[in-house]
């Protein structure tokens, strides 16, 4: 028998249900990120990151802090360019990590936008387009909190996958309890 069944098996109902129940609010959180991005929905930002949330992008980015400033970063001029160029923010599936009132998740997300020098050509019964262009692809890591008001975001962390460790790092948190003596 699999840990994971054993586990699950020594669970209460109401606290499998729960886990469920949480699991699929943590979905949604995560989902609901290339939207607002894409939008610029700014309001959506400030609720669902903590008061002193953190968002870490990278060296080449800046690091963020706090809800207000987090939130501030789909209003800027840059941002609203982007949105207007066509940005697409597609988010893979999360893996999502339950720890009681803290939870852990790691994803896949591509920044993705129409490739305005690209040749045009037809796809049948779907128009012409000159397609799109995948601009980068990152690994997050999400800390999420639970709070009155339902999860929300503590920490994300984002890094490029471009070969470098960092983002492999963030990735192998995903694994880590599944390493032989962990």
């Amino acid at each position: 028998m699999a840990d994971t069944e054993r586990a699950s098996e020594s669970k209460s109902l109401e606290a499998r249900l729960r886990d469920i129940e949480d699991r699929l609010e943590i979905y949604n959180l995560i989902a609901s990120h290339p939207p607002s991005a894409d939008t610029g929905a700014d309001f959506y930002t400030r609720a669902v990151f903590t008061e002193d949330g953190v968002f870490d992008r990278g060296e080449s980015l800046d690091c963020t802090l706090g809800n207000e400033a987090i939130a501030a970063i789909t209003l800027r001029p840059a941002h609203q360019e982007a949105i207007q160029g066509g940005l697409a923010h597609f988010a893979g599936l999360p893996h999502v990590e339950l720890g009681g009132d803290t939870a852990f998740v790691t994803s896949y997300l591509q920044l993705i936008h129409p490739d305005a020098g690209g040749e045009e050509r037809e796809l049948p019964n779907h128009g012409v387009s000159t397609g799109y262009r995948i601009h980068r692809v990152l690994a997050n890591r999400w800390e999420l909190v639970r709070t009155p008001e339902g999860w929300k975001i503590k920490s994300r962390k984002l890094r490029p996958l471009d070969g470098s460790a960092p983002a492999r790092d963030i990735l192998a948190t995903a694994l880590a309890r599944h390493r032989p003596g962990v």
